[in-house]
């Protein structure tokens, strides 16, 4: 597994702080996640006070503050990767940066770079599934909202009574696809959190997402 630095040389003086209070705000924050992962499709706000680094939304950093410690690995895609987001993740959690995403247990993702290919994250095993990668993706928009909206999304499944409807800018154009393989190898499989600048939406892999047909929408 390739552990190389990929970030620039930061000084240490010049990383923002983490949560004012390591313990409480990793407990708000997880507590959030959990929300989130719990309610797929509901939108949860990320509250916290610390000083996240200037590329990447304030509530993936958060998020990732929290999840984060010595035994998880993180790959960053190029953007976060040439920011001082590693550097300060690595000064407040002490995870490890992987050059490989394949190699990692969390992925972030800038809104704009790309998605790498559900299929080749670790996906974890029938016997361990909880060994898979969590994905956090950073987009324009990820909100909930009404099921005739234009372009909404349509989630089933557990946490959700009947059906609830988002709205998401920035996911890859085959992600129907890519989302329908990821829920067809449960218990294996990624988890999502879709991030808008401060607040997150959860997507885990036992939830069923459909974009809405036009023709259904203006019906």
């Amino acid at each position: 597994m390739s552990a190389t630095p990929m970030t620039p040389v930061t000084p240490l003086a010049s990383l923002g702080a983490g949560f004012s209070n390591e313990a409480f705000g990793s407990q708000a924050v997880f507590r959030e996640v959990l929300q989130a992962l719990s309610h797929p499709g509901r939108t949860v706000a990320v509250e916290h006070d610390a000083q996240t680094p200037a590329v990447g939304h304030a509530a993936s950093a958060a998020v990732l503050l929290a999840l984060l410690d010595s035994d998880c690995t993180l790959w960053l895609s190029p953007r976060l990767a040439a920011s001082d987001a590693g550097a300060w993740l690595r000064f407040h959690t002490g995870c490890t940066l992987v050059t490989d995403p394949t190699q990692a247990r969390f992925v972030w993702v800038a809104q704009g770079d790309a998605l790498p290919a559900l299929s080749s994250l670790a996906l974890g095993t029938d016997i361990y599934p909880d060994q898979s990668a969590t994905c956090v993706v950073d987009l324009s928009r990820a909100e909930a909202t009404t099921a005739d909206a234009i372009d909404a999304w349509e989630l089933r499944g557990p946490g959700i009574q009947e059906m609830t409807a988002l709205l998401v800018d920035g996911l890859p154009d085959d992600f129907e696809t890519q989302w329908a393989a990821n829920h067809a190898a449960f218990p294996r499989g990624v988890d999502l959190l879709l991030a808008a600048a401060d607040h997150i939406v959860g997507l885990p892999r036992t939830t069923r997402a459909a974009r809405v047909a036009p023709a259904l929408q203006e019906a």
